[in-house]
């Protein structure tokens, strides 16, 4: 997962709604694997469909080369298959595949939690809290997609306090099949008065600086999102 300031500067990126336009050629390849991981991620290109590579290259402003390349690495990631001199297909959402990430994921998440507690400062635990009230203002408000964002920032954010470049990493590896999973099942509204219950559970551990207390409501929590995404595919998959 990214550190904190450019988890900051791509949530900016999708409330701006600018993820559709040509991409500057300074930094493309990481622009370029951004923009397609956030198509899939977020719905656009849905599972089980052809990616429309001439599309994405005019919409983008880039050659088949470098989209390619970005293709590569999203299968790497499991997002997307590559079929030999046939283009490449987005991955299907399965609980097979979830049933493998998720567990992984939440003991990830736990750690980085339990170091987060010892590591966080006292201004970044505050930053947090305010990300948290503003989650639950926009959930009252019902504005969903924003608050699905600024909970991502907020794990995000606990993550990054971790210290960890290691750990960091193999979230970020599992975090897109996981984040896409949470975007599906979000849209059907289940769970979210729980899961601001959970939440509220979350920061008042971070403030205490409770990091076994932290490290199994972050594991417990991951668990409850689960199953809960797990009950919405099995019904609308």
């Amino acid at each position: 997962m990214a550190n904190a300031a450019q988890s900051e500067a791509h949530f900016q990126s999708e409330t701006r709604e600018d993820i559709f336009g040509a991409i500057a050629r300074r930094h493309l390849h990481d622009e370029l694997l951004e923009r397609l991981r956030d198509c899939i991620v977020i719905g656009e290109l849905q599972p089980n469909t052809k990616v429309p590579e001439k599309e994405l290259c005019e919409r983008f402003g880039v050659s088949r080369t470098p989209l390619r390349e970005a293709l590569k690495v999203l299968a790497h990631e499991g997002l997307v298959i590559l079929n030999h001199n046939r283009g490449a297909t987005v991955s299907p959402l399965t609980l097979q595949d979830l049933d493998e990430a998720f567990p992984v994921y939440g003991r990830l998440e736990a750690l980085a939690g339990e170091l987060a507690c010892e590591r966080l400062t006292d201004d970044e635990i505050r930053e947090i809290r305010k990300l948290h009230d503003e989650m639950v203002v926009y959930y009252q408000n019902r504005e969903f997609k924003r608050h699905f964002q600024v909970n991502e920032l907020i794990h995000e954010r606990i993550q990054a306090g971790a210290r960890n470049q290691t750990l960091i990493q193999l979230l970020h590896n599992l975090s897109s099949r996981i984040r896409r999973a949470r975007i599906y099942a979000s849209a059907f509204e289940k769970r979210l008065a729980v899961a601001i219950e959970e939440h509220d559970a979350i920061i008042a551990a971070i403030e205490a600086r409770d990091a076994k207390k932290l490290a199994q409501l972050l594991h417990e929590h991951m668990e409850n999102t689960f199953n809960s995404i797990r009950d919405t595919i099995a019904e609308h998959i």
